[in-house]
């Protein structure tokens, strides 16, 4: 493996390489930056997060550019504002031994005024989100006219988040002859769309193969009841008492309400999600790096910023929607050389997307056990052990040892060793001595609601909500599971059109979902459900109703569902939650409600 110095790297970059620890390049720093430095070109460089993606252009550029001139000459667009942030530090910590470097920020929820005056002062380089660098051209508060090298970070992220015609629109600025550097994890359809765009013959540079999951992580999958999804997500975490994680929901909704209930049942958690305040986002994630919290439960958006090296689990609480982006989570694990691992609990309806991730990310997952109490309990007693041999005696309590040993005084060794454990063991022993299994059995057949066994006695309804409300057949499931606070599974035979939908329940269901439906209102509009006397998949009963509906949004409280509770969790550490653990987001309470 080279070192740095043969990569061709100048003196300066050299020294902060030093001052920061670095020792040897990773294999993409190795692969694209004598590239970079060698010749003007595009490229193309597919790579894991968490490989060094930052350092493998930012030290080229720093390099390329001079820092001599006030000229924005460098351009980096990146998905969210924390990596944003995350990429501007960086690279001032590469370039700190450039007199008159300017690196600047430029992102949403931040002084715009403040942030066009740090570009006037002359910034060589800027970092930018698409929204608000397009807001900027649009103001004239940025000239980008004579940028040399433009980087497309997490290219892939981008246009999941809708960037696309932004993005188009910000390089419109920039001059034709510029080198264009994209980097992504991932090289779906709309990258490689992209690149032949706005890029001239790039040299195409892969870190293994295209889309595949990282080495060091390995993959678990456990079947569970929809119902026992948060059940197991407690279980899971009780299994692994060191567990430093990031558990990934779907929606902001979800999000908010998992880590509420881990908060209210005694774990280290918090949520981050697209609601938070710039101020709320750092506090979390301040937390979270100094180990206050040991479970954050993130939305993939808000995971983009998410630069931390230690995490050990990625727990996936729900699959994400383009199965692509399974890759991004399971790559915030196993970083820096360290192995991690990638959990996902699945109901039997979304088993079919495990080997669907499979193909993506060549690599097989394993199906393992949902843990059962007991288990848990020899696994928490055994850590409690291993904690008392490796904690370091505080001589402070030395004064008082004589009380303590006569207090003790007439008990064995073996008598204290067994009152000091049960002081914790208990707890868990009487949480989890009646607790069931949560391990579901496979369902045979495949299909989008194959976990369902389906009872002859079923109904049929129509709602008048469907794709023009931003609902596809898995978020309008979700949606009426929430509300009615059934499990995943009860709502089957969801058919999405264009203003109405169908979905089925089993007839004993249907005086509640009549009676829910009743004087329903979402956004301001009365939500009507009826009986449909159409058989399944047929939409011909809903011709005509519930059309020219103006566009809502799914938000709102709901009714229980999802996983059940089944009381707080023991703790064999003795903490009680921090106060500041929960951070002061947003809840999950909308517009939605009855009358």
């Amino acid at each position: 493996m080279a070192s740095f110095k043969e990569l061709g790297l100048d003196e300066k970059i050299l020294q902060a390489v030093t001052d920061m620890g670095f020792e040897t390049p990773s294999e993409v720093q190795e692969k694209t930056i004598p590239i970079l430095l060698d010749r003007e070109t595009d490229i193309v460089s597919l790579a894991q997060t968490g490989t060094g993606k930052t350092a493998a252009f930012g030290f080229p550029m720093l390099q390329k550019i001079n820092v001599d001139s006030r000229t924005t000459q460098g351009l980096i667009l990146s998905p969210t504002r924390e990596l944003c942030l995350q990429i501007t530090n960086e690279l001032i910590n590469y370039g700190k031994h450039y007199k008159g470097l300017n690196v600047t920020a430029i992102y949403g929820g931040a002084s715009i005024s403040e942030q066009s005056r740090q570009i006037k002062k002359g910034a060589q380089i800027v970092v930018a989100t698409p929204g608000r660098m397009k807001d900027m051209i649009g103001r004239g508060m940025v000239d980008i006219s004579k940028v040399e090298y433009c980087v497309l970070d997490e290219a892939d992220e981008m246009l999941n988040m809708g960037f696309y015609e932004d993005i188009t629109e910000i390089l419109s600025h920039t001059p034709k002859d510029k080198s264009t550097w994209l980097f992504s994890a991932t090289m779906p359809k709309e990258v490689s769309k992209i690149a032949k765009k706005f890029m001239n013959a790039p040299v195409e540079i892969t870190i293994g193969s295209k889309n595949v999951g990282s080495e060091n992580v390995s993959h678990e999958y456990y079947l569970v009841n929809a119902r026992d999804r948060y059940l197991a997500l407690k279980r899971l975490a009780d299994a692994n008492p060191d567990i430093f994680s990031v558990v990934f929901c779907r929606t902001k909704r979800d999000t908010q309400k998992v880590a509420e209930k881990l908060i209210e049942d005694g774990y280290n958690a918090a949520a981050i999600h697209g609601d938070l305040s710039q101020n709320q986002r750092d506090l979390v994630m301040k937390s979270f790096r100094t180990r206050q919290i040991q479970m954050l439960v993130a939305t993939d958006v808000a995971a983009r910023g998410i630069d931390v090296d230690d995490i050990t689990h990625v727990i996936n609480y729900q699959l994400p929607d383009e199965i692509e982006t399974y890759t991004h989570r399971s790559g915030r694990t196993g970083r820096a050389g360290k192995s991690g691992v990638s959990m996902v609990i699945v109901s039997k309806s979304e088993r079919r997307k495990i080997s669907q991730i499979e193909k993506i990310i060549q690599k097989k997952f394993e199906q393992k056990e949902i843990p059962g109490g007991m288990e848990i309990c020899e696994i928490q007693l055994f850590h409690l052990a291993n904690s008392i041999k490796d904690t370091k005696v505080n001589h402070e309590i030395d004064p008082y040892l004589p009380n303590i040993n006569e207090v003790l005084e007439d008990f064995t060794k073996e008598e204290l060793i067994k009152k000091v454990f049960s002081v914790e063991f208990t707890r868990f022993f009487n949480y989890y001595k009646n607790e069931k299994d949560l391990n579901a059995v496979a369902a045979s057949s495949a299909g989008q609601d194959s976990g369902k066994s389906y009872s002859d006695d079923k109904v049929r309804y129509f709602i008048n909500i469907g794709s023009r409300d931003d609902f596809n057949w898995q978020s309008l499931k979700d949606f009426l599971r929430d509300l009615l606070g059934l499990g995943q599974d009860d709502v089957f035979h969801v058919d999405v059109h264009d203003s109405f939908s169908f979905f089925n329940t089993d007839a004993k269901h249907t005086e509640l979902v009549m009676g829910i439906f009743s004087d329903f209102v979402l956004d301001g509009r009365k939500i009507s459900v009826e009986l449909s006397k159409e058989g399944r998949r047929k939409g011909g009963g809903g011709k005509g109703r519930g059309r020219g509906n103006k566009k809502g949004h799914r938000k709102g409280g709901n009714r229980g569902g999802g996983g059940g509770r089944d009381g707080g969790k023991p703790s064999f550490k003795g903490k009680s939650r921090r106060k500041d653990s929960k951070p002061k987001g947003k809840g999950t309470s909308g517009r939605r409600r009855r009358r």
